[in-house]
């Protein structure tokens, strides 16, 4: 049975193959170039791929993810297409699924949402919960840099405490946009959001995500 991982991961490849390597994505600096060789590191080079977390090594990891990014566009898409190496732990299915499908999702969004007149893709109703339940275990760690409290809020009534503080800015909106939203694409989500106007306007200037 495919799992959501693994379709995120077509999905993407499909993506980046028909965008080309000059489009534009939602990660500020980046082309579609840029995003595929930042995959491809990310599950190829975990030595390099620390650098997205640990900042001392971040200049490492640039130069690293800079280096696949000079191979062939077509040589990046079909290492992401056709997923890591054996030793690597994301080539087992657990894992894959946990660490690769939202990231697959944001980076697919990133392109998408980058075109105009985009519109957002309808989910079926069991990756929708899938996804909910990512914004539920992810919620404090994407908005623990917000600077007024968050509440992120599914229509039908199921809430995540990304942040304790006051005021409270409550999100509303399906799991995929939340996803969007709290990982710090603030302005391509199609959400609702209510609160005091002053700190609606920091949390959509606000560092938000998992980084």
């Amino acid at each position: 049975m495919s799992t959501h991982a693994k379709r995120e991961r077509l999905l993407l490849a499909d993506l980046l193959e028909t965008s080309g390597p000059d489009a534009p994505t939602l990660c500020e600096g980046w082309t579609a170039r840029d995003l595929a060789a930042h995959v491809v590191v990310r599950e190829r080079r975990p030595d390099a791929a620390s650098g997205i977390i640990i900042k001392p090594l971040a200049a490492r990891g640039e130069r690293v993810r800079n280096e696949f990014a000079a191979k062939p566009y077509e040589e990046l898409i079909q290492l992401i297409r056709t997923g890591p190496p054996r030793v690597s732990p994301f080539s087992l299915k657990q894992v894959d699924e946990a660490a690769n499908t939202v990231e697959f999702f944001i980076h697919a969004e990133d392109i998408r949402r980058a075109q105009p007149e985009w519109e957002p893709r309808p989910l079926d109703p069991v990756f929708a919960d899938a996804l909910w339940r990512r914004v539920e275990s992810g919620a404090r760690i994407m908005g623990r840099r917000s600077p007024v409290g968050l509440v992120l809020r599914r229509p039908n009534g199921q809430v995540a405490v990304a942040h304790k503080g006051a005021p409270v800015v409550t999100v509303t909106g399906e799991p995929g946009e939340l996803l969007i939203f709290a990982s710090g694409r603030q302005d391509a989500a199609r959400v609702t959001v209510e609160g005091d106007e002053e700190a609606i306007a920091k949390l959509r200037a606000a560092r938000l995500g998992f980084a």
